[in-house]
């Protein structure tokens, strides 16, 4: 799954676009590289998305295509701000 989409259904973001340029902006993370919106991730993958001076970690732990919103926080598990 592309990074934008899996930050856009797991509610970590919310709206794709804006997942798309945080990702363009070297905002978001992935295993400590940055990474483009196309980024495939998988299962086990750690995310760090910037968000001004904070900054938050997540570890993918499923990837479901139609995530209902009750749903979504399963999706990765918090690691840390």
């Amino acid at each position: 799954m592309r990074l934008d989409k899996f930050l856009k259904l797991s509610r970590i973001i919310k709206r794709r676009t804006v997942a798309n340029e945080a990702c363009d902006n070297s905002y978001v993370s992935v295993n400590g590289r940055a990474a483009k919106a196309s980024h495939d991730v998988k299962p086990g993958d750690v995310i760090e998305v910037t968000y001004g001076s904070r900054t938050m970690r997540f570890r993918v732990l499923s990837l479901n295509e139609n995530a209902k919103k009750a749903d979504a926080s399963e999706m990765y598990e918090l690691l840390g701000e």
